[in-house]
């Protein structure tokens, strides 16, 4: 039995294997091929120009304006995300009233978790469409509806480039927050209730609570969600191709890279320029990804 025991372990593992190396691993190296080239995505002839490719994007003020703008949602989405939904798992836990049978979540927290995580069934295209008519800048739209009974009159949201992309990463956070809610609700179930009721004994507020107990516990959640944030902050094409005018727009204001790299790859014929910026991206992608676990590594504290 021990004898087989390799060969079963390699036969099992073989398929999977190979249908990573094929779907995930092959199209990745094609990607850094077809940037050396000046490939259509059309014809199979193309030529190779070496890096000329990204020598264009040092010069293209679109792209560049659109890693701008994934460098402001890199930097609002994965903060705003994760603070609302550590604070609401910490209320829904901890945030009722204290009494001697010790601390309890408020009431009904069962209902807030439903309600939070009912976006994560929507498709991001769904929720796109959804929240395009709510923020629609015309006086027709939900939120310019409600705005106007107060007297106020009707605001441009998707429509005004100082509004749009911020429109955009309301809509990442609103559609975020429930599923790292409930990521952090198991966490925070998993510690032992004694802790909390020590910090409330030791007198310790909800504030105090909140940062030097519940955050030093979940912090290795923490860290997970953060990277997971930040990749989510530079691919958000889905959404604002669907939700935004152009798409891209108004005034090129909600630009991204993964908008970019489709609209030259499928729309202008240039594959090989598309693949650069895939390149980049993707480089990008880990050197993030790799940043944010060095700064976020802390020692484990254990209960």
């Amino acid at each position: 039995m021990r004898h087989g025991k390799g060969r079963f372990i390699v036969g099992f593992l073989a398929p999977g294997l190979v249908l990573y190396v094929v779907f995930v691993l092959s199209p990745f190296v094609q990607a850094f091929h077809y940037s050396l080239t000046d490939w259509t995505g059309v014809t199979p002839e193309f030529s190779y120009i070496g890096l000329d490719n990204f020598r264009r994007l040092l010069d293209d003020s679109l792209f560049l304006a659109a890693m701008r703008n994934n460098i402001v949602l890199l930097v609002v989405v994965p903060l705003a995300t994760v603070f609302l939904a550590l604070l609401y798992a910490f209320l829904l836990n901890v945030g009722g009233s204290a009494s001697s049978a010790g601390v309890k979540g408020i009431r009904g927290n069962g209902f807030y978790k439903l309600t939070f995580f009912m976006p994560q069934v929507l498709s991001i295209p769904v929720i796109a469409v959804i929240w395009s008519v709510i923020l629609e800048p015309t006086s027709n739209g939900l939120v310019n509806s409600v705005l106007g009974l107060v007297g106020i009159g009707p605001s441009g949201f998707l429509s005004d480039p100082d509004l749009a992309l911020w429109c955009v990463m309301w809509v990442l956070v609103w559609g975020s927050v429930g599923f790292y809610l409930v990521l952090f609700n198991a966490a925070i179930s998993s510690v032992p209730r004694e802790i909390f009721e020590a910090a409330v004994i030791d007198g310790a507020g909800r504030l105090s609570t909140f940062v030097r107990v519940t955050l030093p516990l979940l912090w290795d959640t923490v860290q997970t969600a953060w990277v997971y944030l930040a990749i989510l902050a530079l691919d958000v094409y889905a959404l604002v191709a669907v939700m935004t005018a152009g798409p891209g727009g108004p005034d090129n204001s909600t630009q991204v890279m993964s908008l970019q790299i489709a609209q030259n790859g499928f729309q202008f014929g240039r594959a090989g320029y598309a693949s650069a910026m895939g390149v980049v991206l993707f480089v990008l992608t880990l050197v993030i990804a790799a940043f944010m676990l060095r700064i976020s590594r802390r020692d484990r504290v254990e209960f």
